[in-house]
């Protein structure tokens, strides 16, 4: 028997509610991660459980179908990125009802699929919020997790980041606005268009635009970031 299959729904939940904390569950509502279905279990209790349980898809779907906040955490960490299908990760996205699910998921689940890229095309053209944020989390994640890709679809990416740039609501701005800052970050081509955008957001008559361009510019023209970027270049040549 694997030690994935050593689990069970029922058995992740009870080990979940045996971690639960007030403490924590008054913390998520002070970091607007609301939801009347958490426990207050901590995200390192929570990766801890995942180690333990290692890969399994199928508990996976059944922690999902829950609905609690952790158990659908938990999912992320366990569930196979490999086995993930394209229609899951909608149907997932369609369920994303708070900033914490959204990013857990695409962070450490869903960049590391090969669905990947076409559903932040796809997702953000969405009207929903959490899963038009889903789309800039996604390529947030992407600019961190996928070590092989080239410029081309994060400099689309940065046509997707400027089309949304005017979105007011305030989850969908936050995430537009880090995938624009880590998209810069990337390497020294990047670095220069993802500041080209944001000088123009930052001009922009758009209020949330340039509230993204402002925010941006000032990460990305630091001096600090342009050292890295500049490492990275030297390292690459």
């Amino acid at each position: 028997m694997s030690r994935a299959n050593q689990w069970d729904v029922a058995g992740a939940q009870r080990w979940l509610k045996s971690h639960a904390r007030k403490a924590t569950l008054d913390a998520m509502a002070r970091y607007a991660i609301i939801s009347d279905r958490a426990l207050g279990v901590a995200m390192r209790d929570i990766q801890a459980l995942a180690r333990q349980i290692g890969r399994d898809h199928t508990l996976a779907a059944g922690l999902w179908k829950t609905g609690v906040y952790e158990a659908r955490l938990l999912a992320a960490y366990v569930d196979d990125p490999r086995q993930v299908t394209a229609a899951q990760m909608d149907r997932w996205c369609r369920d994303f009802d708070n900033w914490g699910v959204c990013d857990t998921v695409c962070f450490a689940l869903f960049d590391r699929t090969p669905h990947a890229w076409p559903k932040v095309s796809a997702w953000a053209g969405h009207r929903a919020e959490y899963e038009k944020r889903a789309a800039f989390a996604l390529l947030w994640g992407l600019t961190v997790h996928d070590k092989e890709a080239g410029d081309a679809p994060f400099l689309e990416g940065l046509q997707l980041i400027r089309r949304a740039a005017d979105d007011d609501r305030h989850f969908v701005k936050k995430a537009v606005n880090m995938a624009l800052r880590a998209t810069g970050k990337r390497n020294a081509v990047l670095h220069a268009a993802a500041l080209d955008l944001a000088e123009g957001l930052a001009a922009s008559g758009s209020a949330a635009a340039k509230w993204i361009g402002k925010d941006a510019l000032r990460e990305l023209s630091s001096a600090g970031v342009r050292r890295r970027v500049t490492a990275r270049a030297k390292r690459g040549a």
